[in-house]
């Protein structure tokens, strides 16, 4: 019998599975929950209250973060210490999946999966509570603001990984069928820096460009410019790419306007060459700009770094998958160029990050960040017996 035949097969310990057989539909109830009441970042004060409340009812003695949302909360004893981290946020996008549980708060919804991260880590903290005995303490990390790359931040602020070995994390993947965990050693994603360029001008007749400051042209020579330039001053093989995602300036044909924008994203999952990219940018962008006479303020926010993958971290999660799935559903998953801000964990401690199966197997999968993404659910008992198994490898 295959995992994904039948995801409720006990893989042990004997716990975990009675747990499992008897409170599955519990774990799939909050996950509804929680999608159907989703809060942006550094809102979630009802997820947060919600994540309290189930934790406390279980006998644990769980702790907001000082900033008001997010949680943290240890299971067991000793002074072996691993942490779990799921993230509670949800995304400023409008569902419409049409689901009988969909999102109740208009322009918000759980389209990235966060919602099941949390349902996953709230079900393998009642789970490690239930069992006669751990080899250690198991630090529960539900993170806030992971969509606007700070939370993680946050956690470490009010001493979240003191005392932690190492830390865990997974991430709903629609491209991998459920009951797959998809780990990598090395970079899995990437470090997102938001760009943001405002040009100003006298403006001007577009018949007399040589009395003024052509505006449109300087953004022109950016938007090709720019990403031209640092593709000849970064390694290929850093992964770096910049893309420009809105840009505004004048409305006339025959108006050279005074202000305008430029918006973009930068990536790379070369953690040293994402260090020095500020410096380059600036440097860079002053060149293109300093022939055409515009003048700009530029606005360069650094995300989170690029999550890299302890090997050791990896091959102890690797072994957890196995053992609480099967050696079949453990595979090698791609670098990605999205963002996460797990990356500010593994500047501390080691730690392994991995992306669980959410695709049903049927039709196409439905993306991430988009309104109509669903998840298949059978991935949550899945994701509690992969998070419960990863500390308890590192554990022992």
């Amino acid at each position: 019998m295959s995992i994904v035949e039948d995801l409720g097969a006990g893989h042990g310990p004997s716990w975990l599975d009675a747990w499992l057989n008897d409170n599955a539909d519990l774990v799939v109830g909050w996950r509804r929950h929680i999608h159907a009441h989703p809060e942006p970042a550094r809102h979630e004060y009802a997820t947060t209250e919600y994540v309290v409340n189930i934790l406390r009812e279980a006998g644990l003695r769980p702790e907001v973060l000082p900033v008001g949302t997010g949680v943290l909360c240890d299971v067991g004893q000793g002074p072996r210490c691993v942490a779990l981290r799921a993230d509670i946020d949800a995304l400023r996008l409008a569902e419409i999946t049409g689901l009988p549980f969909a999102s109740t708060v208009e322009g918000v919804c759980h389209a990235c999966g966060h919602d099941a991260h949390t349902a996953a880590l709230l079900g393998a903290a009642l789970a490690l509570a239930s069992a006669p005995e751990l080899p250690g303490r198991v630090r529960l990390v539900f993170q806030p603001a992971e969509e606007e790359s700070g939370g993680a931040l946050d956690v470490l602020a009010t001493g979240g990984l003191q005392g932690v070995e190492r830390i865990f994390g997974l991430h709903c993947d629609p491209r991998l069928r459920v009951g797959r965990i998809g780990t990598r050693v090395g970079a899995i994603t990437s470090a997102t820096d938001l760009l943001e360029l405002r040009v100003s001008s006298p403006g001007g007749h577009t018949s007399r460009p040589h009395l003024t400051a052509d505006l449109v042209y300087a953004l022109g020579l950016v938007i090709t410019g720019l990403p031209a330039l640092l593709a000849r001053r970064v390694d290929p093989r850093s992964g770096m790419v910049l893309t420009w995602g809105a840009v505004s300036a004048g409305e006339a044909f025959n108006a050279i306007p005074e202000k305008g924008m430029l918006r973009g994203t930068l990536r790379t999952s070369d953690r040293e060459v994402w260090a020095g990219l500020q410096t380059l940018v600036e440097e860079l962008l002053s060149a293109v700009l300093a022939p055409t006479g515009v003048g700009f303020e530029f606005d360069h926010r650094r995300g989170g770094p690029p999550v890299v993958n302890d090997a050791e971290s990896t091959d102890l999660l690797g072994t957890g998958v196995e053992a609480a799935l099967g050696p079949d559903a453990l595979v090698t998953t791609e670098l990605s160029s999205g963002g996460e801000d797990f990356g500010w964990y593994l500047d501390h401690v080691p730690g392994s990050y991995a992306r669980i199966g959410v695709w049903s197997g049927v039709g196409a999968p439905s993306d991430l960040h988009r309104p109509t993404f669903q998840l298949d659910e059978r991935a949550l008992p899945v994701g509690v017996r992969v998070l419960v198994h990863a500390a308890l490898a590192a554990l022992a």
